[in-house]
């Protein structure tokens, strides 16, 4: 666990990374040079411009559309990693008596405990590691269109000068600001807070600091950046809260956890 949990702190730093190193400064347009403006980021803000043309010039709504498609692009990978999930909760009952029997904090009886879990997990046929790999795969498309969301001038006018339309509304807000009343940042931290709760497949300290740490991250971001933003997290975050319930059901470590242990009992 702790190194899968090592993984994951890797891969939002490294997006963290992946995001401060482009240039979010300069407008998106076609004629902009390299693989990530070219391939990545164009495509999808030219996709979200003519689905707002589509619509009536109504980027809010475009922006929901293409979130939801880019979840149904990556749908097989996110049920990947939720069976993966699944496979790991199975598992929490013969984990923890291993780590009762070894529970010794000398070198020596942590490599057998080591050595008893890899034995486990091969029994099993699970890698514990699985669940993570498609989040690296996915990372570039989501943070690709992080970039042709702040990156498009008629949904961030502040991104170029020279653009001269005037600032999309959407409900209550402007695309191109923060929430003045803070209601979507709330409803983003929610949402995140909800999603990690039915995917947190055992209750253990690191696993619940970050279930809690990580929609306040996401408050305060989206209480400072473009609505566009907020409004892009809280329909990626009900597109997985709706996806797990369906794949695995509510509170998905929990009755699989007990099922397993009567079974253990007889």
């Amino acid at each position: 666990m702790a190194r899968k949990l090592g993984l994951m702190s890797l891969l939002i730093g490294l997006m963290v990374v992946m995001t401060g190193c482009f240039n979010i400064e300069e407008p998106i347009r076609a004629e902009n040079d390299g693989i990530w403006d070219s391939f990545f980021v164009y495509p999808l803000s030219w996709l979200v411009t003519n689905v707002a043309e589509a619509l009536n010039n109504s980027y809010g709504l475009a922006i929901i559309i293409v979130t939801i498609l880019l979840r149904i692009l990556i749908l097989p990978l996110m049920i990947k990693q939720t069976k993966s999930t699944k496979a790991m909760q199975a598992l929490q009952p013969e984990m923890k008596k291993l780590r009762e029997k070894y529970s010794a904090k000398d070198q020596q009886t942590q490599q057998k405990l080591q050595q008893e879990m890899m034995a486990l997990f091969q029994q099993h046929k699970v890698n514990p590691l699985a669940g993570c790999f498609p989040v690296l795969i996915q990372m570039p498309i989501l943070i690709a269109f992080y970039h042709a969301i702040i990156r498009t001038p008629q949904i961030n006018p502040d991104v170029d000068p020279s653009y001269t339309g005037l600032p999309q509304d959407f409900l209550w807000f402007e695309l191109g600001s923060a929430d003045p009343y803070y209601i979507l940042p709330l409803v983003a931290g929610a949402t995140t807070f909800i999603q990690q709760k039915m995917m947190m497949v055992q209750d253990n300290p690191q696993m619940r600091a970050l279930m809690y740490i990580m929609p306040v991250m996401i408050i305060a971001f989206a209480a400072f950046f473009p609505s566009a933003l907020a409004l892009y997290w809280v329909i990626g975050n009900l597109f997985m809260i709706v996806q797990t319930y369906f794949i695995t059901g509510p509170n998905v470590g929990k009755s699989k956890e007990a099922k397993s242990g009567g079974a253990k009992t007889k």
